[in-house]
């Protein structure tokens, strides 16, 4: 009649014709040495409980309770002593079960030749972003045209060694997480790591490589602040270390390295742009559309769905494309040969690290359309490579405009929203008066305008005779002029190049020797 039932997870059960025994809590797989639980003892059908925490490791430990039950339930102690050991042998059994579980390897989906031969052929489409952006939004994600795009290329750039990380920024209830879970959907499931709550040293315990070029989604930033640091130790070094003490089955005393290696791609979540500088200046800033236009595309796209008028086998079809483009990409190195002739505006602030994520953006479009350039191998190394072209670098230019434009602006993106809502309105106004207008809460507008005075977007303007305070917007084209320099810098990068190109005389700028070798391995560095 022995039965270990295991049904539910935090508390077990064990019968006997004699006994029933329950462990609360379930066990721990950490301490193999170990195997300490909570239980319960009774005879079946009886009131008189015992009820205990032991390690069933430790023999003296298990014969005071062997005595224990005896007394109080009244019972030979061989039957205790054998039930307790059978249990042990049970547990062990299922404690092993457990840890396999846990180390044993995702599944990763194997694809047809069918599903491949599909994949390859969509990566070696003209118009390649154009059209995933239009596959993308057959998907699901509505609207969010450039965010959506944006953030499929920057998931796809965990497979590279440089991986870009993004933040989705706005207001409550906007559909933060909804944009990034709906196009994570469109990353191949073993290739992420959801992250809803994680205690601060669990970034520690991964195995060795477990998180190598994968995609961390975190939903809320505001609900994962303990993680916040190993993460962006993981964005910038790649690697993580921590040294702990841990103590062997004969009480020795020893220190050991736990590292985890990278690097990773990370995405997450927040209302609070300003909180989180740090990880901030670490990713792309992706600011949620909040317009009338978005809200109307959303609520129609709610009631066809509500009224059961969608396409949902299109819906599936499209996102599986997706993971199996995902899936068919393979890990090159990208070389771009113009990057010498790449400037940023001299607006952007922090300028080092904004552009590197400039040029790891261009990379990460090369990457994604590796099936549409020449591979090359290095004469030297025999490393195989692909080189960016100048198409690459015009796409990324019309794509990151907008993340060079909020990283070049001196407020934070909620604050400018609202100052460009202001101007929708005329250039003089009173806090009531925008408050009823944009429907803003007093107290948000109060820390909107602390912003806007101290930077000089707006000023006070008042009237002899009148209590009424005003406010005027200092420079209503201030944005537009921004914007406009920051285009016209990247078409000067541009210009650069076409210059180069014609002074020399090349289709290319020469960067390295190469040649062509037409061999499935590259070639060995010559002893």
């Amino acid at each position: 009649m022995n039965n270990l039932d295991v049904t539910n997870p935090n508390s077990y059960e064990y019968r006997t014709e004699y006994l029933e025994i329950h462990i609360l809590g379930g066990l721990k797989t950490n301490k193999l040495e170990t195997l300490r639980i909570t239980l319960s003892v009774q005879k079946p059908n009886a009131h008189n409980i015992i009820r205990h925490s032991i390690d069933l490791y430790n023999d003296n430990q298990t014969e005071r309770l062997v005595r224990k039950t005896a007394e109080r339930l009244e019972i030979g102690t061989t039957i205790v002593r054998r039930t307790l050991q059978e249990l042990t042998r049970e547990l062990e059994n299922y404690r092993y079960l457990l840890l396999e579980q846990q180390t044993a390897a995702p599944t990763i989906k194997e694809m047809t030749a069918r599903e491949a031969k599909q994949a390859e052929t969509f990566l070696k489409k003209k118009n390649l972003l154009e059209k995933t952006n239009d596959l993308i939004g057959r998907s699901g994600v509505i609207g969010e045209h450039t965010n959506r795009l944006l953030m499929y290329l920057i998931f796809t750039s965990r497979k590279t060694n440089n991986p870009l990380h993004c933040i989705s920024l706005g207001s409550s209830g906007v559909g933060k997480t909804h944009l990034q879970s709906k196009v994570a959907e469109l990353i191949p499931q073993e290739d992420k790591v959801e992250i809803t709550v994680l205690s601060a040293n669990a970034f520690y315990y991964f195995n060795r490589t477990e998180l190598q070029h994968k995609l961390i989604l975190i939903e809320d930033l505001d609900g994962a602040e303990s993680v916040l640091y190993p993460l962006r130790e993981l964005q910038s070094k790649k690697r993580i270390t921590k040294t702990v003490v841990h103590k062997d089955a004969k009480g020795t005393t020893k220190t050991i390295h736990l590292t985890v290696e990278g690097p990773v791609s990370v995405a997450g979540c927040t209302t609070q742009e300003s909180i989180y500088e740090d990880n901030s200046n670490r990713s792309f800033l992706l600011y949620i559309d909040e317009s009338a236009e978005q809200d109307k595309r959303i609520m129609d796209y709610q009631r066809l769905a509500s009224a059961g008028k969608l396409d949902e086998q299109e819906q599936i079809e499209a996102a599986n494309l997706l993971c199996n483009v995902q899936r068919t990409l393979r890990p090159v190195k990208v070389i771009n040969p113009y990057a010498e002739f790449l400037e940023l505006p001299e607006s952007v602030f922090k300028p080092r690290r904004t552009n590197s994520h400039y040029l790891q953006f261009i990379e990460a479009i090369t990457f994604y359309k590796q099936m549409q350039r020449e591979k090359k191998y290095d004469q030297q190394t025999g490393e195989e490579f692909i080189e960016t072209a100048i198409e690459d670098i015009k796409e990324a230019n019309e794509l990151i405009i907008d993340v060079l434009l909020r990283k070049s602006d001196i407020i934070t993106g909620a604050c400018r929203n609202y100052l460009e809502e202001l101007k929708k309105h005329g250039t003089r106004f009173t806090a009531l008066e925008m408050r009823r207008k944009l429907k803003v809460k007093k107290t948000t507008q109060w820390r909107y305008h602390k912003q806007l005075l101290e930077s000089n977007h707006i000023k006070k303007v008042r009237k002899k005779g009148d209590s009424l305070v005003r406010y005027e917007v200092t420079d209503p084209d201030e944005y537009r002029e921004l914007e406009a320099a920051i285009a016209q810098a990247l078409r000067t990068c541009l210009d650069k190049i076409h210059t180069g190109l014609s002074e020399s005389g090349c289709s290319t700028v020469p960067k390295r020797s190469t040649a062509k070798v037409e061999r499935t391995t590259p070639r060995k560095r010559a002893s």
